[in-house]
């Protein structure tokens, strides 16, 4: 009798030293992939987030200290950064000056530690492609560790499946491409399974922000973790009122049949669903990534459950060798950790200014973190001083973060400029500044705009 696919891949698993809770995780999930699950979310079966509390009509107080010592940070950070051309952290590239996100992070924790008198420990969930870079650039900033409480943690890993049959892949040209992160739902189980999750609980510790390694918005703040601790809830997602650029990301719902919270993210919309998804004025608010859970409630529902929440499924189909189009096609199991929302009874969420939601996906959102449209206080927190301009970058010319590099040595000016586009290779000296609306077209040369150029 032939070996099933799931059989197949618990067995790889098991080989490659992987936990058995994660493996417990990974064979609930393909069960529901089995099954045909799609972890599609109609807009049927939802209604709107209405009106939420506002973070910026909080204020901290004395009784807020008790929470700032009781919270603990977690960033994750097993992103390469695949897309800008990376194959190292993404923490790891430089946003201002010499400063790169670890730099930021780091200096952000230390001034509130600081500031308040806390131990405020710092973590970072790294995959097995960030882990040692990582650490390698952490050894830099001196004793950040707190008390037994490590510096970091390992993602699971699982088998990317076949498409056509849902088997464990093979590709002997790379067999680390045969592996893949099972998303960043996988925080609650590597949590645990890494031992973690008790370390923080023994060290004195309740509460934990988490957020992308990428957003230096999300900084820790006072105010927010006495909100929380206050608040009493399991669990808090950071949402932002939607624009028209944030119509892709994932956005909280309530569901209709039990009144819960919902992360749908746009994978998960049915096409005929996309357009009422994508309205403003119906769906307002869009989950940053940013959340909140209380470990003590986030350990005993793991032991409720055995170690499986019960996330929602998202079935994520690539190549096998994501820059070779012709390598076979795989299924990629995987999970938010946003999604986690709609699993601790008494979930809520707080609606966040936008300074806590800078993300960096492209060398077009760099450029604008680079510039003087943001600057960097004493306390290490980016600040916007202007309103942020539009834009657009030839990606044939600046996708990757050496040709990006090679082109804008140094940011140009931006804190006068409506919008940028850029079609062609044109190369920026020193010195230059954009006001207005600039568009610099293409005439088949690359080009260069001379040292003090004022454009606009």
């Amino acid at each position: 009798m032939p070996v099933s696919g799931l059989a197949r891949a618990q067995q790889k698993m098991t080989e490659a030293g992987v936990p058995q809770r994660a493996i417990d995780v990974f064979t609930s999930f393909y069960a529901q992939l089995e099954g045909g699950a799609t972890g599609m979310i109609a807009e049927a079966d939802v209604e709107p987030l209405t009106d939420l509390e506002r973070a910026t009509d909080l204020e901290t107080d004395e009784a807020g200290s008790e929470a700032v010592a009781a919270t603990a940070v977690i960033k994750l950070n097993g992103g390469l950064g695949t897309s800008m051309g990376m194959d190292r952290a993404k923490s790891l590239l430089r946003v201002r000056g010499d400063l790169t996100f670890l730099d930021i992070i780091v200096g952000q924790v230390q001034h509130v530690r600081r500031v308040h008198g806390v131990r405020l420990p710092l973590l970072f969930m790294n995959s097995f492609r960030t882990h040692d870079d990582t650490r390698a650039a952490l050894s830099h900033h001196g004793d950040l560790a707190v008390d037994d409480v490590p510096l970091d943690f390992l993602q699971n890993r699982e088998p990317k499946l076949l498409a056509h049959d849902l088997t464990p892949v093979e590709w002997p040209d790379d067999p680390s491409l045969e592996w893949c992160p099972p998303g960043h739902g996988d925080l609650y189980t590597a949590l645990e399974t890494s031992g973690v999750l008790r370390d923080l609980l023994d060290a004195g510790f309740r509460y934990a922000a988490v957020s992308n390694s990428d957003n230096l918005g999300a900084a820790p703040d006072p105010a927010m973790m006495a909100w929380f601790a206050a608040s009493g809830a399991p669990y808090a997602a950071e949402v932002c009122r939607r624009t028209p650029a944030d119509v892709k990301g994932g956005h909280l719902v309530v569901r209709r049949d039990d009144g819960r919270l919902v992360l749908r993210e746009i994978a998960q919309t049915p096409p005929e669903d996309v357009e009422s998804a994508s309205d403003l004025t119906r769906h307002r608010f869009f989950h940053t990534n940013n959340l909140w859970f209380d470990l003590e409630k986030l350990a005993q529902m793991l032991a409720d459950r055995s170690g499986v929440l019960g996330l929602p499924l998202i079935r994520n189909e690539k190549n096998v060798d994501p820059a070779d189009p012709a390598s076979p096609r795989v299924v990629q199991i995987e999970s938010a950790m946003g999604a986690a929302v709609e699993v601790f009874d008494g979930a809520t969420a707080i609606e966040v200014d936008r300074s806590r939601f800078l993300p960096v996906k492209t060398t077009r959102d760099l450029l604008v973190l680079r510039s003087d449209v943001y600057e960097v206080g004493d306390d290490l927190k980016v600040r916007a001083r202007a309103q942020t301009p539009l834009v657009d970058l030839d990606r044939r010319f600046y996708s990757t973060i050496a040709d990006f590099d090679a082109r804008l040595p140094d940011p140009p000016s931006l804190a006068e400029a409506t919008s940028l586009t850029v079609e062609g290779d044109w190369t920026f000296g020193r010195g230059v500044v954009v006001t207005g609306e600039v568009r610099l077209d293409d005439d088949g040369t690359a080009r260069s705009i001379p040292e003090g150029t004022r454009l606009g």
